[in-house]
């Protein structure tokens, strides 16, 4: 089961989940450490840079990957 889903928020998975930070840079989603990161979501932060479809969705497998790794 993922433990990190679209809804979530950019400081929250980065909160509980310090291990995705890499992952985050590796898209150009430095938004994962700016003041955004406190109220939107992933999805949203994801579509504001253009990662969207098959992308996004390998930007959420990497994540959850990373974060069952804890």
């Amino acid at each position: 089961m993922a433990k990190i889903n679209k809804y979530m928020k950019l400081g929250e998975i980065v909160e509980k989940y310090p291990e995705t930070i890499d992952i985050f840079f590796k898209y150009n989603l430095q938004c994962a450490g700016c003041y955004a990161a406190g109220f939107e979501s992933l999805e949203e932060g994801a579509k504001a840079h253009g990662i969207t479809g098959k992308k996004f969705q390998e930007l959420m497998k990497e994540l959850n990957k990373a974060a069952g790794e804890k």
